[in-house]
């Protein structure tokens, strides 16, 4: 007698989406502290963008894979490598191995990674109001971070660095309501999905 099973997986695993926006959020308000002139670029935010902003993110990002979630897997994983890349900006023309990037070439690596996150933007449309926040927020902070270089006005800069704080804060905002949520099983802080 010939008998099939069927057996089903339940997946039990956590969601690294908080670890992915808490990295991502973190870093974000201490770099935009800086930018905003608040507090100078120091040790403190290249170790956040190394091992929060970067390494956290590139694990969140791996465990969305296995999640089988392609919209987190990319931007964790994208903003994981964006921060590593940032701090490598920062830290190679110290070797004496290359130049140092000048407002220009900032400006067109601010520029590619806005047009990229409007493209994530708009993927927001089907998820949550909160991720709206963040990914509109995000776009406009990384416009207003190349007009910024290309422009040399350093108003802007500092426009920029208080819009990135609030971009940095609601990021932190949707890691903390998708914890506290799911501890308590309701909704204790709103992240408004979207109807279906």
């Amino acid at each position: 007698m010939n008998t099939t099973q069927t057996i089903v997986l339940k997946d039990v695993t956590a969601n690294p989406a908080p670890l992915g926006l808490l990295g991502f959020g973190l870093t974000t308000i201490l770099l935009n502290l800086t930018n905003a002139g608040l507090i100078p670029l120091t040790s403190v935010i290249m170790g956040m963008g190394l091992f929060v902003g970067g390494l956290a993110q590139l694990f969140a990002g791996m465990f969305e894979w296995k999640k089988n979630n392609t919209f987190g897997t990319v931007a964790f994983t994208a903003y994981g490598a964006f921060w590593i890349c940032l701090v490598a900006i920062w830290l190679l023309p110290k070797t004496g191995l290359v130049a140092p990037a000048d407002e220009i070439s900032m400006g067109y690596f601010l520029s590619v990674w806005g047009i990229f996150s409007f493209g994530m933007f708009i993927g927001t449309f089907k998820l949550n109001r909160a991720l709206q926040i963040v990914f509109g927020s995000l776009v406009l902070l990384f416009a207003l971070l190349a007009i910024a270089d290309f422009s040399g006005n350093h108003s802007i800069k500092i426009l920029a660095g208080y819009e990135g704080i609030f971009c940095g804060l609601s990021a932190l905002y949707t890691a903390l309501a998708q914890i506290l949520n799911e501890i308590y099983g309701k909704e204790i802080l709103p992240i408004c999905p979207v109807k279906k």
